[in-house]
């Protein structure tokens, strides 16, 4: 499903060169479940955003289901991005004025999905991750763990071939720990593409294969099974 070769980041300000990814290569499978490690800095998130196609590259070539996606413009990456990938943030990222069902709506909206299909889609993804009860909520009237798995309904909702995960249990108790990191679990034994950023020793046993990194490449991999 991806494939990234060579693949360079450099952020430049008037005083300082900083490079996040250095030629770094890396290929991830479909239906996989990838976590990635690494201390602070080391480039982590930079990957997720270049894959996630929030960001570009500077150098090499980012291939994602054979497509060479490194030159898109904001548009093209906009496209594939909203029909592929669904997201799950350490800060959830709920919009506050909106009700949960009004949230995990959201990208079938993007999406132009019409309105008569889309109360079906939304309930199901709702309860998928136990939420139907909290549909009218606000996130303020939320805990931690809830608007959780309302980030995780909406990241899914679309049926996305992959799931891009940022420190997804990082503002959590370890309960609620526990209940995100099973239901993506499940959606990936349901067949979706997992690549999670962690610094948790023990999310990271929940992925099949464990990514390290240190200043913008890889220094490790370690199948899990």
């Amino acid at each position: 499903m991806i494939k990234i070769i060579d693949l360079e980041k450099i952020y430049r300000t008037e005083e300082v060169e900083t490079v996040a990814l250095n030629k770094m290569s890396l290929e991830i499978a479909e239906h996989e479940f990838v976590a990635i490690m690494g201390p602070s800095g080391c480039g982590k998130s930079t990957l997720l955003n270049i894959l996630g196609m929030l960001d570009k590259p500077d150098g090499g070539s980012f291939l994602f289901n054979d497509i060479e996606v490194s030159g898109f413009s904001e548009n093209q990456c906009s496209d594939l991005r909203k029909k592929n990938i669904g997201f799950v943030f350490q800060s959830f990222n709920l919009i506050d004025e909106l009700t949960v069902y009004e949230n995990v709506e959201l990208p079938l909206v993007y999406n132009n999905i019409k309105a008569s299909e889309r109360k079906e889609i939304v309930e199901a993804a709702l309860d998928k991750v136990q939420m139907m009860h909290r549909r009218n909520h606000f996130p303020s009237q939320l805990s931690g763990g809830q608007q959780q798995r309302a980030a995780v309904a909406r990241a899914v909702v679309n049926s996305p071939k992959l799931i891009l995960a940022d420190e997804p249990t990082g503002n959590l108790d370890s309960r609620n720990g526990e209940d995100v990191m099973n239901m993506l679990t499940d959606l990936n034994e349901a067949g979706t593409t997992i690549v999670m950023v962690t610094h948790s020793e023990h999310d990271a046993r929940y992925a099949q294969r464990i990514i390290r990194m240190l200043d913008g490449r890889t220094t490790l991999e370690n199948r899990m099974f």
